[in-house]
């Protein structure tokens, strides 16, 4: 694997506009709506979980070394993947499909554990740790997640119930904080207005949006975000880039992953990132010198040109088929 070393230049989040229609979001009204202690008056309600074993937090929420994953039949998923996700990462995963994104994810995610090397997420070590307990501090917004909601569940529901890691409201007792910071998080995403809504009846946009306020209804300690814009239009795939953009730039928000197939749903404020190939990692590092022409088209085995212009990447075929 190549790896890049140096400084991480941030990208400018500044204040991104947003669709019509919908609520209008500034990095102060995200700060206070989400992170805010003394507006929310609700102990706990910053992005970050309190350490899972009640010690200091980690200085990294995921470190993998030579960590190998191999499906039932021995095939090879992930091959001696070396990885540090830091405290104040933003990290954007790319590669073609099947190319073990996803169950890079699930690792980071302690929803399984490597069959080889070490996997520690947020200071516990994969296979030595209750990985059920772990869960409760990591936030996941994934299609898969999303399934598991009863479709007639409402937002507001889908996404209090997130504090006990629960998918029914009848599963635990709820006290006026918790409904309260779900509603501003609902709020924070531009779905305020969705809160009594059933998710059935909500648009694939609204849905993803409401998701992500579900993944950081239990204040995590990592935050992991799977193809979040995929299959959304123009209007809502910016909107929700303009909301991530916000979150990524906040000093009190977890560290984050996010995995994509597209250098356009990457929202400016990702700091690092981690190019996957047939299971490997081709390069890993700060995404200004690490996300290049020459090491993208290694990761697809496809020659494109790369581009970065106010924070927004892009990539197009430097080669195109003969007529």
């Amino acid at each position: 694997m190549r790896a890049t070393t140096g400084m991480v230049r941030a990208c400018d989040v500044g204040t991104p506009s947003v669709r019509p229609g919908t609520d209008d979001i500034t990095p102060t009204t995200i700060a206070s709506r989400i992170s805010s202690r003394d507006e929310m008056d609700h102990p706990g309600c910053a992005y970050h979980a309190p350490p899972v074993d009640g010690t200091d937090p980690p200085a990294s929420a995921v470190v993998a070394r030579r960590a190998c994953l191999r499906a039932p039949s021995g095939a090879r998923i992930l091959d001696c993947i070396d990885w540090q996700v830091g405290a104040a990462d933003r990290w954007v995963v790319l590669g073609s499909n099947g190319s073990g994104k996803t169950s890079l994810l699930r690792l980071a995610g302690a929803q399984v554990r490597p069959t080889s090397g070490t996997v520690d997420v947020l200071g516990r070590r994969l296979g030595r740790t209750d990985m059920r307990e772990l869960r409760r501090h990591i936030g996941v917004a994934s299609t898969a997640v999303s399934e598991q909601l009863r479709p007639t569940l409402s937002a507001h529901d889908a996404v209090v119930t997130a504090r006990h890691g629960a998918l029914e409201p009848w599963w635990h007792a709820y006290e006026p904080d918790d409904h309260a910071r779900a509603d501003e998080l609902l709020d924070a995403m531009g779905c305020g207005a969705l809160r009594d809504r059933a998710l059935v009846t909500l648009s694939q946009g609204e849905r993803q949006r409401v998701t992500i306020a579900r993944a950081l209804m239990p204040c995590p300690g990592l935050l992991l975000l799977d193809e979040p814009a995929a299959g959304l239009d123009l209007p809502a795939r910016e909107d929700l880039l303009a909301r991530l953009a916000l979150l990524a730039g906040h000093p009190d928000a977890p560290p984050m992953v996010l995995v994509t197939h597209h250098l356009e749903e990457i929202p400016p404020g990702i700091t690092h990132v981690l190019l996957l190939r047939d299971g490997r990692a081709v390069a890993a590092g700060p995404i200004d010198e690490t996300l290049t022409a020459a090491l993208l088209s290694d990761t697809f085995g496809f020659a494109v040109s790369v581009a970065c212009r106010d924070g927004r990447w892009t990539a197009w075929a430097t080669i195109r088929p003969e007529p």
